[in-house]
């Protein structure tokens, strides 16, 4: 029992709710309705996709904690996340992936057996392959700067919600691609905060990650352009929708969004100042320790962006049931 625990957290079990989200859009924004078995046409896909992402990103997550391990020991914020990976030993949590894999292997082969689509197998290797080149050397792409930016953009956003959309459906929707845009560009806003949070320490260790490469002040300044930029394109998206499907009354909820892309955006242009503050003040330290503990607060932000797309989501698909 105390290894189960020990080996979920170093699965890192603060990522499920991201990869219910991505399993909640891509279904909503895929599925076509009415449905003629409800079975096989959305509980059996549902079931078998999302035990493929959340099993990727376990995997993704235990060879992330697996090769960070030498710097999350500097880094007092992850001790239990250490303490449990020296604790369960790198072989247990080797066996565990090798496990995992299999796993998602099967179950990827079931999804494309039953919807018809070899591509989904593809995206699946796809993603197993990014999981281990993102964290592990010798490619290390976490620690390439522009290229980790991509990666993730495709790991946390693209590939998800495309795998699960394409699972549903064929069909390539304009509308789909311009909410997947925005909704990328967000993913990445909200993960800016925590290099900003890190960016003492990764500079102090020359870790290379775009937001040391940028600077503070940059970094800070990218991160509200991304997150504006995201959540109009995603809310477009979501208002295209509505209003091609007649449902413009429904576009009021939109306001839910904007409420929350601003309140948050507050909080960056904070961070934003805080920044331009370093630079000049007379007691950096000080001011460095106010933005990382402002900083320190992005889960709780990423938690509102992302209720409020799947809050969006709901609304449209509650849309399809009134079409």
């Amino acid at each position: 029992m105390k290894t189960a625990r020990l080996l979920a957290t170093v699965s890192r079990p603060e990522f499920i709710p991201a990869n219910s989200a991505s399993l909640i859009v891509g279904v909503v924004w895929g599925i076509n309705l009415p449905l003629v078995d409800l079975v096989w046409e959305l509980l059996i896909p549902v079931a078998l996709v999302y035990a493929v992402i959340t099993l990727v990103a376990a995997v993704a997550a235990q060879i992330n904690t697996m090769a960070d391990y030498e710097l999350d020991l500097k880094d007092s914020s992850k001790k239990e996340l250490v303490k449990a990976m020296k604790s369960v030993g790198q072989s247990k949590v080797k066996a565990l992936i090798v496990v995992e894999l299999l796993l998602s292997l099967v179950f990827i082969v079931l999804l494309w057996q039953t919807q018809g689509k070899p591509a989904l197998l593809l995206m699946w290797a796809a993603a197993v392959f990014l999981a281990y080149a993102y964290s592990s050397q010798p490619l290390r792409l976490k620690s390439r700067s522009w290229l980790a930016v991509l990666t993730l953009l495709i790991v946390l956003s693209i590939l998800p919600v495309g795998f699960v959309y394409y699972t549903f459906t064929s069909e390539l929707d304009l509308l789909f691609l311009i909410f997947l845009s925005g909704q990328a560009l967000t993913v990445y806003g909200v993960i800016v905060p925590a290099e900003i949070r890190d960016y003492f320490n990764d500079k102090a260790m020359r870790i290379q990650t775009m937001t040391v490469q940028l600077g503070l002040v940059k970094a800070s300044l990218f991160s509200i352009v991304l997150l504006s930029v995201g959540g109009f394109l995603a809310g477009t998206g979501f208002l295209l929708k509505l209003v091609y499907g007649s449902h413009q009354i429904l576009t009021v909820f939109l306001l839910v969004m904007a409420i929350v892309y601003g309140f948050v955006l507050r909080k960056y242009k904070r961070l934003y100042y805080l920044s331009k503050k370093h630079l000049t003040s007379e007691n950096p330290s000080s001011v460095a320790q106010e933005i990382e503990n402002l900083a320190a607060q992005n889960p709780q932000w990423i938690t509102l962006i992302t209720q409020s797309i799947v809050f969006m989501s709901i609304i449209l698909l509650i849309s399809k049931f009134l079409t």
